[in-house]
């Protein structure tokens, strides 16, 4: 499977990737986004002949427990380049990352996005399980979490999201203007 570790040379093309895929200025918001988690996140690409095809983003967040602050993550965000989506390259990199936070002891994964395509993949309504989103703005089906092999039945309670998505306004959709 042609998926690694990001490198710095793969800073430029994430980049791209990332407006390319997020589109406007969504996809430049994003790529600043990227670029304002990359210290401490897990951040894997897919290649494909050389090139960076594929990309996403696995940071750290909390879950405000009412035992205690529980690390869990946050998948955002997820990318492939126009031409070649729908060809499972999102879902090879998701799978992937799962497996690595599994492999870490991250107990959760929380994400913002379609629970069509992400169910398939593990993610179910944070809201079934207890979880609360950390803003109105995110649709309730769209607050997802999939619990891997250290979540614990107490670990319930609020997501919250690092400062990051906060900065850089990626919490939730916003009422289109005028």
């Amino acid at each position: 499977m042609p998926i690694r570790t990001e490198h710095v040379r793969d800073h430029d093309a994430v980049a791209s990737l990332q407006r390319a895929a997020f589109g406007g200025d969504h996809g430049v918001t994003v790529a600043e986004l990227v670029d304002a988690l990359r210290s401490d996140a897990l951040s894997l690409v897919f290649e494909e002949d050389g090139e960076v095809v594929g990309h996403i983003m696995f940071s750290p967040a909390l879950l405000d427990a009412p035992r205690r602050l529980v690390p869990v993550q946050t998948l955002s965000p997820l990318a492939v380049t126009p031409p070649r989506q729908g060809r499972g390259i999102g879902s090879a990199l998701v799978r992937a990352g799962l497996e690595a936070m599994d492999e870490r002891g991250v107990p959760l994964v929380f994400l913002e996005g379609d629970p069509g395509y992400y169910s398939r993949l593990g993610f179910t309504p944070g809201a079934d399980h207890g979880f609360r989103k950390p803003s109105l703005r995110i649709p309730d089906g769209g607050f997802q979490v999939v619990r891997l092999s250290a979540y614990e039945p107490w670990m319930t309670g609020t997501f919250v999201y690092r400062n990051a998505f906060w900065d850089h306004d990626c919490v939730g959709l916003r009422e289109p203007v005028g």
